[in-house]
């Protein structure tokens, strides 16, 4: 079996191309092989700033072959009637490029055709995968492209050299003016080259070894991690690894080496967060913590080089970073020395966005919605949710928010406490943002909760208010994440709030305005809109499609709102009922009963309340129906009010033997009118408790 080697060099890539990068060589190199017919046991793809390599193992050198049989015309078309060969024959074979002794006679159902037996594969991978390599690379996509020279070709960075050998032969092709061969280029001061690597089997060799470059991401971080936590434990502290800024850093180096540094202990007095931030957005380094949790005057950082003078490289290191801290340090003292007062003066500055009025606006709408939440959930104290709303934006215009502005909430929590706000407060400001996104945690506390919810309710009314509706992938003002953000804190939370109530609230509170869409037509696309993104939300959580629908779509009491908590109750509920052995003949009955009432009722234009009258009931099975709902209907209403959904589902059990009997034992639809309209208000009583668990209608058996 042979081998394949592929190394694209380039400029330096940003470290986040490269896990696409990875994902789509692996991708592309497979289709491509399987779609030639080239059999192989693994594709390997390696990445560093300056390079990616495929490694393609156990690739059989010949195409794998097969026979086909190719059918032509009928024989009766294909020979006169002496036998010879027609003109559609001679033609047929002269496309298979085959001899007419090379026809047979190919007996199908349909009847008798001449057709020819062709091999097909057979070629050199070899050839095969030099075909396919200038295509895969031109098409592979980035965030970003540019072009260089004088050329049209495209690439995330310029080309520098290609690198292609099938075993110990070099794979010939050529990329945007780069021409295929078998060298490579090393690490910039550990081994620079040209490097010659004479076959496949000696590219990982001869580009760690000679090349003085480790091209497996994975080994990088081990290094980075292993090095850096022998740092830190000799210094009495463990790092703050951070995932994202992890990544970030092994895609930076080519060599890794992790060096600790020293920072000044009077640093120490600034806030966590903002030393933190300012080691990890600025310089890509880590923090480090003692045993008792507070941070050491040190940090980790990762060099891409073995210096020759540690103790140079470290004070350089230190000194660009002492540089940052000051910043901090200037900006905290600046900003202690201000107050809320100066700041939500200095909002009305600010603009939220235009049409909408400035953030000062929009806090002054935040304290309202806040204390409106408060009383309508009961969850919250109203007067700190309400201090926690206008307070919301204050730190935006504060120096260290200016300067770090991931530190947006988290800052006005800070500046909070130290001011003296009550902790709810405090704590509700750094979690307003909160979740940042599917994967994020939503808010801990009420106040923070209902601060956030508060938030992304204010921002999609203005928006939707102005027709700034999210279409296709276009979402400018991340709509989609503020529905799903107040979805998740509602569930996760369990708060009893009427979301349609919520945006009426939300929208009222920007007053008089000149929207592009009138309030009502608004309200009823944010509905919408929401309804759709709390689906998703279902669906992505496990729950079948089929089930959300039902759950979503079922007929809640008149003046009930859109209970977000009540539907993710009723779908857990509605997914155990359908684990039952008897689910799906219980949804044919109750499907049953659903569809005569909305092709009686709702299409056929019969009005239909439920309220039957018992001197009708002529049969023995409607009076059991009957006698069955009357008996029901406290408990149902009683297990209602307690939000116990699975008892619901269970009474459900208890009803069908009686509506199965009703539909053996009774004609619904009979001559005589008023019996008919009668039994058909005896099912409109069923359906209308029914309708509040699921819409059976909308469930397939």
């Amino acid at each position: 079996m042979s081998q394949f080697v592929l190394e694209i060099g380039f400029e330096e890539l940003p470290s986040r191309f490269l896990p696409g990068l990875e994902r789509e060589l692996a991708e592309r190199f497979a289709r491509a092989l399987d779609d030639a017919g080239v059999e192989h046991e693994s594709i390997r793809v390696l990445t560093t700033p300056r390079r990616a390599a495929v490694l393609i193992e156990g690739i059989n050198p010949v195409q794998r072959e097969a026979e086909e049989v190719v059918p032509g015309p009928p024989v009766r078309v294909a020979y006169d009637a002496e036998g010879k060969p027609t003109k559609a024959a001679e033609g047929f074979a002269r496309t298979q490029g085959v001899d007419m002794a090379d026809i047979f006679t190919l007996s199908t159902d349909k009847g008798e055709y001449i057709a020819v037996r062709k091999r097909t594969g057979g070629a050199q991978a070899a050839d095969l995968i030099a075909a396919a390599c200038p295509a895969i690379i031109a098409a592979l996509p980035f965030p970003k492209r540019m072009r260089w020279g004088s050329g049209d070709f495209t690439f995330g960075r310029p080309l520098r050299w290609l690198l292609a050998l099938f075993d110990d032969a070099v794979t010939p092709f050529e990329v945007g003016g780069v021409i295929s061969g078998g060298v490579t280029w090393g690490h910039r001061i550990h081994g620079a080259g040209p490097l010659v690597v004479k076959s496949a089997a000696d590219y990982l060799n001869v580009v760690t070894e000679k090349g003085g470059v480790m091209p497996d991401p994975a080994e990088r971080r081990v290094r980075i991690i292993e090095g850096g936590n022998a740092a830190a434990e000799a210094a009495g502290g463990r790092i703050l690894w951070k995932e994202s800024l992890l990544d970030e850093v092994q895609g930076l180096a080519e060599h890794p080496v992790p060096l600790l540094g020293d920072i000044d202990p009077s640093f120490l007095e600034l806030p966590r967060e903002v030393l933190l931030t300012s080691m990890q957005s600025h310089q890509k380094s880590f923090g480090v913590e003692g045993p008792d949790g507070a941070l050491l005057p040190h940090f980790l950082t990762v060099l891409n080089l073995t210096p020759l003078d540690v103790a140079l490289v470290k004070k350089g290191w230190e000194r660009v970073l002492r540089a940052r801290l000051e910043d901090g340090r200037f900006f905290w003292k600046t900003d202690l020395a201000a107050s809320f007062d100066a700041w939500l003066a200095e909002l009305d500055n600010v603009i939220f966005l235009g049409p909408l009025g400035s953030m000062g606006d929009k806090t002054r709408r935040l304290e309202k919605l806040c204390a409106w939440l408060a009383k309508a959930s009961g969850a919250a104290d109203d007067s700190a949710c309400a201090r926690a709303g206008r307070l919301s934006k204050a730190d935006l215009v504060s120096e260290m928010v200016g300067e770090f502005d991931t530190l947006q909430g988290i800052m006005g929590g800070i500046y909070a406490r130290r001011m003296c706000e009550p902790e709810a407060v405090a704590t509700a400001l750094a979690e307003q943002y909160l979740p940042a996104g599917p994967d994020s945690p939503v808010p801990a506390t009420p106040a923070g909760a209902l601060l956030s919810i508060a938030d992304k309710a204010d921002t999609m009314a203005g928006c939707f208010g102005l027709g700034m509706i999210p279409t296709g992938a276009a979402d400018p003002y991340a709509l989609r994440r503020c529905a799903l953000g107040i979805a998740r804190i509602v569930l996760e939370h369990g708060l009893r709030i009427d979301v349609r109530e919520l945006f009426r609230t939300a929208l009222a509170l920007y007053g008089e305005r000149a929207w592009k869409l009138a309030p009502a037509e608004a309200l009823a696309k944010l509905e919408e809109f929401f309804m759709a993104r709390l689906k998703n939300h279902f669906m992505a959580a496990g729950y079948e499609t089929l089930l959300v629908e039902a759950a979503l779509a079922a007929d809640t009491p008149e003046g009930a709102g859109v209970d977000v908590r009540a539907a993710g109750a009723r779908l857990a509920a509605l997914a155990d009922f359908s684990r039952r052995e008897d689910f799906g003949s219980a949804v044919l009955t109750f499907k049953r009963a659903a569809n005569i009432i909305r092709k009686q009722g709702q299409e056929g234009g019969v009005v239909l309340d439920g309220t039957y009258r018992h001197d009708l009931l002529a049969e023995d099975a409607e009076k059991a129906l009957a006698a069955r709902l009357e008996e029901v209907a406290p408990r149902f209403d009683a297990l209602w009010a307690a939000d116990d959904f699975a008892s619901l589902f269970g009474l459900l059990g208890e009803l069908r033997p009686a509506v199965d009997a009703f539909f053996d034992g009774v004609m619904v639809m009979c001559d005589d009118a008023a019996l008919r309209g009668n039994r058909l208000n005896l099912l409109k009583a069923l359906v209308l408790r029914l309708g509040r668990l699921a819409d059976f209608g909308a469930l397939q058996m």
